[in-house]
């Protein structure tokens, strides 16, 4: 399945659902905060959007062909430090926090070099 066919068939479903709820919480966050100040709205925006932002990120890195080193051309298989080749060393679980404090889980490549030592894991 092409990249294109991926993000239209996959992601639509989960990402309309959590679009739906994160509009119905801000909806009814406004309703029990009727005074609130434009900094305090855009903050409880964001936090909600934060979540939708953050489940798409996650969708769009898992789904790139870039998480797999195997599947990367040879120049992006070396150690940026000293170009020696990498080396896979199986897939691991990878936990970043977004702009917003929301937390990703990202199932990757890892690869270490075994020159000096450096570990990564791909970009996309």
């Amino acid at each position: 399945m092409g990249w294109e066919a991926v993000v239209n068939s996959e992601f639509d479903g989960g990402w309309s659902e959590l679009s739906r709820e994160a509009m119905k919480q801000i909806k009814q966050w406004r309703l029990s905060h009727p005074k609130a100040t434009l900094n305090e709205i855009e903050r409880a925006l964001d936090e909600q959007l934060g979540r939708l932002r953050a489940r798409m990120l996650e969708d769009l890195a898992q789904a790139s062909d870039a998480r797999h080193l195997d599947e990367q051309s040879a120049e992006r298989t070396r150690c940026p430090q000293c170009n020696e080749e990498l080396i896979g060393r199986g897939q691991q679980l990878r936990e970043l926090e977004t702009a917003h404090h929301q937390r990703l889980r990202l199932d990757r490549t890892y690869a270490s070099c075994p020159r000096c030592g450096v570990g990564l894991f791909p970009l996309g």
